[in-house]
């Protein structure tokens, strides 16, 4: 159980551990769908009961879910069927996932536009992978804050022959 939660989506060569890989992706889409549910409960649609507000989380969670779940079984399927590890299968998935944006949103018109979008998305993200590209890189912290009194930021440690002055008269 601790390896699946610890498992990244790239720790294993597309084809293999599908499973772990579309855990990997529906727990990152759960999480992203109860934040999502949150902010809409809480800033828009003020339900007044329990199941109007699971109502609500089930209406983001949901598919937010099939759509993680799906890019992740196509696109190892489709590596596992074409026996080829190229930027295809990673667009095929995208393309089941905007298949599925678009009958979330009941709109037909966009299932085009959408499986474009996402399986766009899908081979820019597999191209930053090939390419060792990181799209959110570690942030450096400041060097001011609230702890930063701890530390000492001088440029010259304490020189003794000026402790002791004083202002004079």
């Amino acid at each position: 159980m601790s390896q699946l939660l610890r498992y990244r989506y790239y720790d294993t060569p597309e084809g293999q551990d599908i499973f772990m890989k579309t855990f990997v992706m529906s727990k990152y889409a759960t999480v992203t769908g109860v934040t999502a549910a949150t902010y809409d409960v809480l800033m828009f649609s003020h339900p007044t009961s329990f199941s109007s507000i699971a109502g609500r989380y089930a209406w983001y969670v949901g598919p937010l879910v099939g759509m993680a779940a799906a890019y992740s079984v196509t696109a190892n399927t489709a590596r596992n069927i074409r026996g080829k590890d190229d930027k295809l299968n990673s667009f095929l998935g995208g393309a089941v996932a905007g298949a599925i944006f678009s009958a979330w949103q009941r709109a037909p018109i966009i299932a085009l536009p959408a499986a474009f979008f996402l399986g766009m998305a899908g081979v820019i993200k597999k191209t930053a992978i090939e390419e060792n590209y990181t799209f959110f890189p570690d942030v450096i912290q400041a060097s001011k804050t609230v702890k930063s009194v701890n530390h000492d930021w001088t440029l010259v440690k304490d020189i003794d022959e000026l402790k002791g002055w004083t202002k004079g008269n």
